[in-house]
């Protein structure tokens, strides 16, 4: 496995990151684990997703995936040479397979993601050299304000649980039986 290769922070990596996290509260406004992503081709937009999983009930409603269908129309072709996509959080097996299919250029990753990371975490199929096309990768862009989005996200979450197995536990009356 090849560990991450970060790249040069461009000056327009922020605007386009602060995108990608307004795409994610988006995700959070639905109940859905806040990940966003834009693509970005000669300094336009050309395609914007947000998790949609839990809404849309499809394993296939990452960010990634419904960003890279966008900027295909917009683009009129399934390669994505030239362009360059943000997101919130580390793409998955699916995503990084999805963006290396693509031929996406670059891409810019807000937080990593221990579980999932498929940009050098876990494995690094964004950058794999037996494959046909490998992307230039940068990390760390808008980190804090990525993880602190997700970490909101599961502490709310967390605490709905609890309250939920509370009212189960208590009856649904407020008083301990």
């Amino acid at each position: 496995m090849h560990q991450h290769q970060d790249h040069v922070i461009l000056p327009e990596d922020r605007k386009y990151m602060k995108a990608a996290l307004s795409q994610a509260k988006k995700a959070l406004t639905l109940g859905e684990v806040p990940i966003g992503c834009v693509i970005v081709h000669d300094g336009m937009i050309v395609g914007r997703g947000y998790n949609r999983r839990n809404t849309d009930k499809s394993t296939l409603s990452h960010a990634e995936i419904s960003a890279i269908r966008k900027a295909s129309r917009v683009m009129g072709d399934w390669r994505l040479e030239g362009c360059t996509l943000y997101c919130t959080l580390e793409p998955c097996q699916m995503c990084a397979g999805a963006i290396v299919q693509a031929r996406i250029d670059r891409v810019v990753i807000g937080a990593l993601s221990p579980k999932s990371g498929c940009g050098g975490t876990l494995l690094n199929i964004l950058q794999n050299e037996e494959f046909n096309h490998q992307v230039v990768l940068t990390s760390g862009v808008l980190e804090e304000e990525s993880q602190a989005l997700l970490q909101q996200f599961f502490k709310e979450l967390r605490e709905r649980n609890r309250a939920e197995k509370q009212k189960r536990r208590d009856g649904g009356t407020g008083i301990l039986v």
